[in-house]
């Protein structure tokens, strides 16, 4: 038996996904979360029940969001691993999912028997990308512009009217990190200006479009 906690804010969307697991024997969802710390605070708790595997969303009113919960969770003891299911597939969500300790990223318009598969192969620590995800990793390495999570994290930023300043603080970078940055940000998208580099970064869905 697989125990399963479902984070995520939307209850008509945990009710549907609930209701596609439990179809299955062998998952049981013990808990649910509507927000990212809540998420953070039952796995600390072991879910009542224990969980073995969160499925997690990116997305939450508040502060903490999915990447960083995912990070929180994974640095508990026994921690339960983590399947991110979400609607956003940029660059910068992916890498920093991956980063954060997620053993899957899957798309919430993956058929039913694809989230199954990826349930089990998360569960079991094993690497469970849509592929979907897959592809667009593969792409985006062979044009050798893909932006790291960190660079992904400062240009987003960036597109919200942030200075390097603010930026720095946000991240806890220098100023002079984060110019660093920059540099290799515009070098990758082949761009002269930020206005350029976030214009060139969305259409390549690296970041978010808005």
């Amino acid at each position: 038996m697989i125990r399963l906690m479902l984070a995520d804010d939307h209850p008509v969307v945990r009710a549907g996904i609930r209701a596609m697991l439990e179809a299955d024997p062998e998952l049981v969802v013990v808990a649910e979360a509507g927000t990212a710390a809540e998420a953070v605070r039952l796995a600390a708790d072991g879910g009542g029940d224990g969980v073995d595997l969160v499925l997690m969303d990116l997305q939450f009113p508040g502060e903490l969001q999915g990447a960083e919960a995912t990070r929180r969770i994974r640095a508990l003891p026994d921690a339960p691993r983590v399947l991110v299911l979400t609607n956003y597939d940029t660059d910068a969500d992916i890498l920093g999912a991956i980063e954060a300790g997620a053993s899957g990223y899957l798309l919430k318009d993956a058929p039913p028997e694809e989230l199954l598969a990826a349930v089990r192969l998360a569960a079991a620590g094993e690497s469970a990308l849509a592929p979907a995800v897959s592809s667009r990793l593969a792409a985006a390495d062979g044009t050798g512009q893909r932006l790291t999570a960190r660079e992904a994290e400062v240009l987003t930023l960036v597109a919200e009217g942030r200075s390097n300043r603010e930026i720095g603080r946000a991240l806890f970078l220098s100023e002079a990190t984060v110019k660093s940055h920059l540099v290799h940000i515009f070098t990758k998208l082949d761009v002269g200006s930020r206005t350029a580099a976030v214009a060139r970064a969305r259409e390549l869905g690296a970041i978010r479009a808005g």
